[in-house]
């Protein structure tokens, strides 16, 4: 009898400590306690930099708005100098002297009565810099105050997620965890500790591999994503187990287990 009833509060331990173990696999940002006892210094560049196929917003404006109407050419966006389309983006009075263009293969855009501007590489702020220095010496405005926005920022969220989908990004500064939430979070079949980011920099595509569950992700260079970054969650492979019938039969029979054996140890202290 005590033999049995050590063995079955052996498996009541066994089946606790998976428990435990399960719970590490789904935990965010473990240890981060320890890791934020002091603030930590932001190293990462979180700002998107323009690439090749991006549309961009340029907005100009300037204390002579006169001076404006050169900038007001009717050229199609998607054209292969980066032109601007008049007639999609200067609806509604907020939108005056704002034109979208579309980046070169090599990183330029086009203004009218400017010329070739390579943006391609740079944030919307060095971008709008860049230009109004360009109006500057073109002697074509003094004093040029100029916006630059992107049009088109996505991301492609694939694998265990509750809703797979094509995230818009609404500003200069995403987070992986903002996308992840925008799809309702990882799904349970996701495992957390094996989260892959495809990005592609400067003609190559890369691949980081990352841990939800270890703080060291704040510290990651694909913690900000980029236009165009594809994450994808890998799924479980036991999930086709854990579905199964014997699985279910398996999982009530640990259940009954527990309960068995915390009777039985009752059972045996009250007898001794």
């Amino acid at each position: 009898m005590k033999k049995s009833t050590s063995l079955l509060l052996a498996l009541l331990a066994v089946l606790m400590m998976s428990s435990c173990v399960s719970t590490k696999k789904i935990v965010y940002f473990q240890d981060s306690d320890e890791l934020f006892k002091q603030t930590q210094q932001i190293m990462q560049q979180y700002e998107m930099r323009l690439k090749p196929a991006d549309q961009v917003l340029v907005k100009v404006t300037c204390s002579e708005p006169e001076l404006l109407s050169i900038f007001a050419q009717d050229v199609v966006m998607g054209s292969s100098g980066g032109g601007a389309n008049q007639s999609s983006v200067t609806s509604g009075s907020s939108m005056n002297n704002a034109y979208g263009y579309t980046v070169s293969t090599e990183g330029i855009i086009t203004l009218p009565a400017v010329g070739p501007i390579k943006v391609g590489g740079r944030t919307s702020d060095e971008a709008a810099r860049l230009i109004e220095q360009s109006i500057i010496d073109a002697n074509l405005i003094k004093d040029p105050e100029v916006s630059v926005r992107l049009l088109n920022g996505r991301v492609s969220v694939l694998g265990a997620v509750k809703n797979p989908s094509v995230v818009e990004l609404t500003s200069e500064r995403n987070t992986i965890v903002d996308v992840l939430a925008r799809c309702g979070d990882i799904a349970d079949t996701g495992l957390r500790k094996k989260v892959s980011l495809y990005r592609e920099e400067n003609g190559e595509r890369k691949k980081y591999s990352l841990d939800l569950t270890d703080c060291d992700i704040f510290s990651s260079p694909a913690y900000y994503v980029q236009q165009n970054d594809m994450i994808y969650i890998e799924p479980n492979k036991s999930q086709s187990i854990k579905s199964s019938a014997f699985y279910t039969f398996l999982g009530a029979g640990s259940a009954i287990l527990g309960v068995v054996s915390s009777v039985l140890a009752i059972v045996v202290l009250a007898t001794k």
